[in-house]
């Protein structure tokens, strides 16, 4: 299942890429910029704001939405039986549907829709959601876009099984594999996950010969000081092979998500991370002889 496909991206990649973000993550970083893209499953965004109260999505889905008078609509996503029913019904756009069942077939008819862009440099980059979750279809997808010799990024978090890793050597050109932190205490109170997961992948991919570059969000209150930085660059200076490290700087692009979804958000009240902030970062990091980036 995917959740957006973004055409004409310069980012994540070389060159001019077609982005198709998979819905689905083992992970729940508490800072997640599409927390929409977390569940396998649809997922049910309501803007309040937006809302006329025209009521067809309650008539749609009366096991679930009621009309709630001047305070819009009251939902109880999990008891939704038919999600389908909503794609597309709200006129007023402020309910809408996110997650849609795609076929391999019907995803490279939408890729092939770009060749003519991705020229010498450019091509298609998997993103999430966690794309190495996602199974079988996965594999086969990676497989087509080979034979037809259009280059494949992956955006990853490495939380997955090894076995799901090694499937895509040699089918992906570059990964773009997020270390979020090598502390595991902290990793698990703020992702849900095992950072030693996480770190035993990054060094089995390596040892693999897979082009990688790490990218390491920059997270106020979870990763942002010089000491714990500096432990993750020293972790992958460990990893022969790996030659590029980009620092991702927090932002508040998906706060408003959290709210449309029903969903806590912790970070509230941060203020998102300047570039600037990144300059101690980015020089420890050349020191060790990486070289750097900032954003995307």
């Amino acid at each position: 299942m995917i959740f957006n496909i973004q055409r004409y991206s310069t980012h994540d990649g070389d060159g001019i890429r077609t982005l198709i973000f998979y819905k689905g993550c083992p992970l729940r970083c508490q800072w997640c910029s599409n927390p929409e893209s977390q569940s396998f499953g649809h997922s049910i965004l309501y803007d309040r704001k937006s809302c006329k109260n025209f009521g067809d999505c309650a008539l749609a889905a009366p096991e679930a939405i009621s009309r709630a008078g001047k305070n819009g609509l009251e939902i109880k996503r999990e008891l939704v039986a038919e999600p389908e029913k909503l794609r597309d019904l709200c006129a007023s756009r402020a309910l809408t549907l996110s997650g849609e069942s795609k076929s391999v077939d019907e995803l490279l008819t939408e890729i092939e829709k770009d060749l003519p862009f991705y020229r010498k440099d450019g091509g298609v980059t998997l993103s999430g959601g966690e794309p190495l979750a996602q199974g079988k279809e996965l594999v086969l997808l990676l497989q087509r876009l080979h034979e037809r010799r259009i280059s494949t990024n992956m955006e990853t978090s490495l939380h997955v099984k090894w076995e799901m890793v090694e499937r895509s050597v040699g089918l992906v050109r570059t990964f773009l594999v997020d270390l979020k932190h090598t502390d595991p205490v902290k990793f698990r109170y703020y992702t849900k996950g095992d950072a030693g997961l996480v770190m035993e992948n990054l060094e089995k991919l390596a040892y693999f010969g897979a082009n990688v570059v790490v990218r390491i969000p920059v997270i106020p209150g979870f990763n942002h000081s010089e000491e714990e930085i500096q432990q993750m660059v020293d972790f992958v200076s460990t990893i022969k092979g790996i030659k590029e490290i980009h620092f991702l700087p927090y932002h508040t692009f998906g706060v408003e998500k959290y709210r449309m979804l029903g969903m806590e958000y912790i970070f509230d009240n941060t203020v998102q991370v300047e570039e600037e902030e990144l300059l101690p970062y980015i020089q420890y990091a050349q020191s060790q002889g990486f070289t750097t980036k900032t954003g995307g």
